[in-house]
């Protein structure tokens, strides 16, 4: 009962997008083999990029939270990637299906390999729903950084247009998974994948408006 107290204090604070102390978002740690901790330097700078741009008060110490430990509850914003494959134990999935429905919000931005893997574990986590491709109209689309064409174009691997798909909870995004699109890389030190500068601000534009977006609709 302590746990959903305090989160549901955290989320009262972000409804309102003000900044009276620091918090955090976190890197999600999975089991199944894939490198849940790739692109080391994408969270850091995403962070960095929407404090100095959006006025949000992020702590630049990102944490680590694993999938089915109570502290995925002090985190408003989670974001999971990797190339491989993804397992959710039975009490994974339970934490993490009453972490989402609490208010909670998750980012999978597929480093190219783990699709074949991660739709099935959505699938268990909720049997119920099924993803969907948001539309371009959707509002992280166009605020405050305006993408008239949606999702952007990170990398290119297959040279399949990038989606984003959503999973909604009682008409709540809960979900956002980015697919083709390699989201995190443009996150990362430039000299990680040497994107353009342009490219670079494509992604950490994009990853401000999601971030705003999860912090004023909870």
């Amino acid at each position: 009962m302590k746990r959903w107290i305090f989160f549901i204090g955290i989320f009262f604070l972000l409804s309102s997008f003000s900044p009276p102390s620091s918090y955090q978002i976190a890197l999600l740690k999975y089991n199944g083999g894939g490198d849940w901790y790739a692109n080391p330097t994408s969270l850091p700078n995403l962070v960095n990029f929407a404090n100095k741009n959006l006025g949000t008060n992020i702590s630049g110490d990102v944490a680590t939270v694993d999938v089915g430990s109570p502290e995925i509850f002090n985190y408003p914003f989670v974001h999971m990637t990797g190339h491989g494959n993804v397992i959710f134990s039975a009490q994974e999935q339970k934490n993490l299906r009453d972490y989402l429905i609490g208010g909670g919000f998750l980012h999978i931005d597929d480093n190219y390999g783990m699709d074949k893997f991660i739709r099935p574990q959505l699938k268990k986590l909720f049997p119920e729903l099924d993803l969907v491709e948001l539309p371009i109209s959707f509002p992280f689309y166009h605020k405050p950084f305006d993408f008239p064409n949606g999702l952007p174009k990170i990398h290119e691997h297959d040279g399949l247009p990038a989606q984003g798909f959503g999973l909604f909870w009682e008409g709540r995004l809960i979900i956002y998974y980015t697919y083709q699109c390699d989201l995190g890389d443009g996150w990362e030190d430039q000299d990680v994948h040497h994107d353009s500068e342009p490219t670079r601000l494509k992604a950490l534009q994009m990853g401000a408006n999601m971030l705003q977006y999860v912090f004023t609709n909870r």
